[in-house]
């Protein structure tokens, strides 16, 4: 599904992704993670075409995806919720979403006026329902609770019907209940099937709870890679990362 060969980007001398290769089969559930600098987001950046590599090949069902723009790519099928949901904040849910489905961008440089097309709100709550914020419909983006826009942020990836997700940080500043309430939410949209999910993700409780493989990056490079189990008692892993996140912790 999501094939990442020999990926590499620096930027001046700051080597920020270093030779990193990458399966992510179709319809999994993976999780990236690794210390602060380890070079996640850039890997995302480089997925997503936010950035392009200094070499490497990025392969989607077998097409190789590098020198695309972002918007080719999210057309292409990758979509991306980032770790600030990125919103219309004068628009209501419906709207930002019946914009993105309108916009050959997928978020729109012109929402103002009526959306005329049925289907654009027929698909609309659709992901809406999926995700729980078909109460909140009306209700202008900028008002929403940080939950909810994290929610409607992954919503405006999803109603482009992706066959990649791409979560950065899914419960990053949520309360204890909002984080259980957003990655249950996650697994269901992955347990439906048809999704491919990769999350980068600081909170190791929910990253080993829910992710079938783990891929850890430390200084631009692959680490490790394995079930959550493998990882979790991996004595490399710990002592790059594991261990010093319980003893910052303590």
């Amino acid at each position: 599904m999501l094939k990442v060969e020999n990926l590499c980007k620096s930027f001046g001398g700051v080597v920020a992704t270093n030779d990193v290769s990458i399966e992510f089969p179709r319809e999994s559930l993976c999780a990236v993670i690794g210390p602060n600098g380890a070079g996640k987001t850039t890997f995302f950046n480089l997925i997503s075409g936010a950035l392009q590599p200094d070499s490497g090949r990025i392969l989607l069902d077998g097409q190789d995806i590098v020198g695309k723009s972002s918007a080719q790519i999210v057309h292409m099928g990758i979509g991306r919720a980032f770790q600030v949901a990125k919103l219309f904040k004068s628009l209501t849910v419906e709207q930002s979403l019946r914009g993105a489905l309108l916009s050959p961008l997928g978020k729109s440089a012109s929402l103002a006026g009526r959306f005329p097309l049925a289907s654009t709100r027929d698909r609309a709550y659709e992901v809406m329902n999926q995700l729980g914020l078909t109460p909140k419909a009306n209700v202008v983006s900028g008002v929403l609770s940080h939950g909810d826009q994290k929610l409607l942020d992954m919503a405006l990836a999803l109603v482009l019907s992706p066959k990649v997700l791409l979560l950065d940080e899914p419960v990053a500043g949520m309360g204890p209940d909002e984080r259980e309430q957003m990655m249950e939410t996650v697994h269901g949209l992955w347990k439906k099937g048809g999704l491919t999910i990769v999350l980068i993700e600081h909170d190791m409780e929910i990253v080993f709870k829910v992710s079938q493989n783990i891929h850890v990056l430390s200084y631009g490079k692959v680490l490790a890679e394995g079930t959550p189990d493998q990882i979790r008692k991996n004595p490399v892993v710990i002592e790059a990362y594991l261990g010093s996140a319980k003893e910052s912790a303590a």
